[in-house]
Formats: structure tokens, sequence, C-alpha cells
């Protein structure tokens, strides 16, 4: 693994001091230093951990609980029907007198039907059921890996933040100096006054770019607890996080991988290949339409005057006349190849999603490395030469501008690949290996 920068290493994740200039406003200052007072240090695992049961993936939790809930409405049979009737009820000669249910002549009866399901369709029903849960299920595992790649990634955006915050208040306080001196050379005849401006210009440029680096960071943490997204509301923002945030991120390996075994192991791929599979049972079903469910019942017959203890059977089937739920099984059958459709979208998606990672990280890391080993160090001595060559008086003023110029340009570029890096290599861990990351 590669190291922080020096100067990094040195002020570590503190917020950088502020420098003082009646050219930029206070606010940012003044919430900078409220935030330090009560600063909430977060570290990457502990970011993760909120990011996991977040409220999207509760949200997704939800859908389960509901797709449990329709295996349970499935997987029983036909309820019976109880059914009374009266009837033979002569309204011109009259019912006779006496007790309603026991005297009058009217014909009563009550019943019990039952419908038989054939061609398994109790089971073929909650097949489907079971498989679209186990697809919810899968969304959840999916949802809570997004969120924990944008949790990740929103984290190293505001250690990146803070990193520039510490780079950018040392490269303002650098400049203050220069203008010091500059304003001493005057005094000495030893240089112009143009020059002297020109480095005044700087400093105050340089203060600028501190305040924007504060509000980079404000913005940074706001982002963190949205990605973070934890339950309840007034969550403090996170004003500090770890400096071995880098640490934490294991190398990423070159050598190959088998891709689509990864790939088949990924919550999405498994949510599709789940519903592909409650898509079979449900068009099963539609199928098993065609044999036609029968209703068997029995009745006790009550019929004073004729006999008051009659039993009766009965069972009825419907007839297919003029159509065999063509639309029912045309429909299934649409879902069916669209479920299989979207497996093998997703399958391909995947594949292509973990080669994408794996040569972002790669290169990620590579350009990383050069910074870190060789193009930032190599600024930096440049930058510290001009400065000390310009004091004496051995340079013009525009050499120790444009050395100056590009120290920042290569710090602010050395921060962004690293944060590159790390939100590659972090989405790869967490895609392919996220015990090493985040142990579950």
């Amino acid at each position: 693994m590669f190291a922080l920068p020096v100067a990094a290493q040195a002020a570590g994740p503190a917020p950088a001091p502020q420098v003082p200039s009646p050219l930029v406003p206070q606010t940012l200052t003044a919430q900078a230093a409220s935030a330090s007072a009560g600063a909430r240090v977060i570290t990457l695992n502990q970011a993760l951990a909120a990011a996991r049961d977040n409220l999207d993936v509760a949200i997704s939790q939800g859908n389960l609980a509901a797709a449990r809930a329709d295996i349970l409405a499935a997987d029983h049979a036909p309820l019976p029907v109880l059914s009374a009737e009266a009837q033979s009820i002569d309204l011109k000669n009259g019912v006779g007198q006496g007790n309603a249910l026991r005297d009058k002549r009217i014909d009563k009866t009550i019943g019990l039907d039952w419908t038989y399901e054939r061609g398994d369709k109790r089971r073929l029903r909650t097949a489907a059921a079971e498989r679209a849960a186990v697809a919810a299920g899968a969304d959840v595992e999916d949802v809570r890996l997004h969120a924990l790649v944008t949790a990740l990634a929103a984290y190293y955006d505001l250690l990146a933040a803070q990193d520039r915050a510490v780079e950018i208040n040392e490269i303002a306080g650098s400049a203050d100096e220069i203008s010091r001196a500059s304003d001493r050379r005057v005094q000495a005849g030893d240089l112009p006054a143009q020059d002297a401006a020109r480095t005044a210009i700087e400093a105050q440029r340089a203060r600028a770019d501190v305040q924007q680096a504060l509000l980079d960071r404000i913005q940074a943490a706001t982002t963190l607890t949205q990605a973070i997204g934890a339950r309840g509301a007034g969550r403090a923002l996170p004003t500090d996080l770890r400096a071995d945030g880098y640490a934490a991120l294991p190398p990423v390996d070159a050598a190959p991988l088998d891709l689509a075994s990864l790939a088949e192991n990924r919550p999405d791929v498994r949510a599709a290949l789940a519903r592909v599979q409650s898509a079979q049972a449900s068009l099963d079903g539609a199928l098993a339409l065609k044999k036609g469910d029968v209703t068997i019942g029995a009745g006790f017959e009550h019929y004073p005057g004729v006999s008051t203890r009659m039993i009766q059977f009965r069972a009825s089937i419907p007839l297919q006349w003029g159509y065999g739920y063509e639309g029912e099984i045309g429909r299934a059958q649409a879902s069916y190849t669209q479920a299989e459709d979207a497996l093998d979208k997703a399958r391909r998606d995947a594949v292509l999603e973990l080669q994408g990672l794996q040569q972002s990280a790669l290169t990620a890391q590579r350009r990383t490395q050069g910074y870190e080993a060789e193009i930032l160090p190599r600024a930096r001595r440049v930058a510290e030469g001009a400065e000390m060559a310009f004091k004496r008086g051995a340079i013009p003023l525009v050499d120790l501008l444009d050395a100056r110029r590009t120290l920042r340009a290569t710090l602010l570029e050395a921060i962004d690949a690293r944060t590159d890096y790390a939100k590659a290599a972090g989405a790869w861990t967490l895609q392919t290996q996220p015990g090493l990351l985040f142990p579950q």
C-alpha cells in the first residue's frame, strides 16, 4: 500500500487552522470552529456499519416481508363454503302454521362445498411465491451493497476534502510567509513593489482557497450523512475521519479471476435467477389451469310434509368450451421470457462491471503510487527550492509563482488520485471479498 503525503501525516485529521482575511467571509471559519468543538470522529467501518441498515435497506426489507406474506397467502387450499337455502315457499296456499324452522312447509337446506384443485396448482402457486421471496431477499442484499458502495465513496470524498483543507492551509501559510518576505525585500530596496503586490495577491487567493476547502469539507460531510442514511432526524455531521482510512483497503490483485463465477454470486444476478424460477412456476401454474378444479359438496335437507331428514350430494366442474386459458398462459409465457432476458442482461452487466472495477482499481493504484513515490516529492522539492531561492533573490518572482502553482496542482491531483483509488478498490473489495473490508 501507499502512504499518505508527509504533510498530511503530520497534520492528521484535525481541522485546518484558519488564516484570517478581510477579503473573505468569516461564516465558514465560524462553522468550522463550531464543528471542531463537537467533532464526531468516525471510522470507515463505522460508516459502513451504519449504511448497511439505512432507510433504503429498511424499505427493501419491507418488500421482503410482503413477499414472505405472499407465501402464506399462496400455500393453502381453497376455503370450504357453507351455504343455506330456503325454497319451495308456497305463496298461494301458504306455508302452514307452527315454527318456521320445524313446522312450516319450507324446503330448507344447509350445505358445505369444497373445491379440489387439480394439476398441483397449490404447490406451483407456493413455489412461485417462495422464489419471489428469494428474489426479494437478494434485492435487500443488492440495496445493502449499493448503500455500502455509496457510503464508502462518500467517506473517501470527505477524507479527501479533509486532506485538501490541510494541504491548502499549508500552502496559504507559505504564501503569507513569502508575502512578508517580499515586503521586507521591498523595504530593503531588493524587490520592486509591483512584485510584492503580486505575492500579496497570491496570498489572498490562497486564503480564499482555504475558505473554499472548508466549504467543500462541509458539503462532503453532508453527503456522507445522506449516504449513511441512518434512522432518526438531527444527525450530527461527521467532522473528522480517521487518517487510517486508506490503510483499511487491501491491495488490488492483478491476477485474472473467474468473473463469471463472481457475477453469479452477486445479489442482483441471484435475484434475477430467482425471478426466472418464479416465472417458470407461474407458467406451470397457468398451464395447470387446463385441468379444471372439481367442487364437491353435501347438504342436509329438511322439508316438513315430505321428510325432515334428507341428504344431498353434488359435484361441479367448469366446462372449458371456447376458452382454454390462452390469455393466462400467454401472459405467464411472456413474463417467463422477460425474466430470462433480464437474467441474461444481469449476468452480462455484472461481468462487465466487475471487469471495469478491477481495471479502474489497478489503474488508479498505479497512478497513485506514481504520485506518492515520484511526482509529489519532486514538486515539493522544487517549490521549497524556489522559495528559498526567491528569498535570497536568486530567481525572479515568476519562477516562484510557477513552482508554487505546480505544487498546488500536484497536491490536489495526488489527493484526487488517492481518492479515486480508494473508491475503486473499496467497491471492488465489497463486490468480491466484503469480509476483508467489513467483517460480517
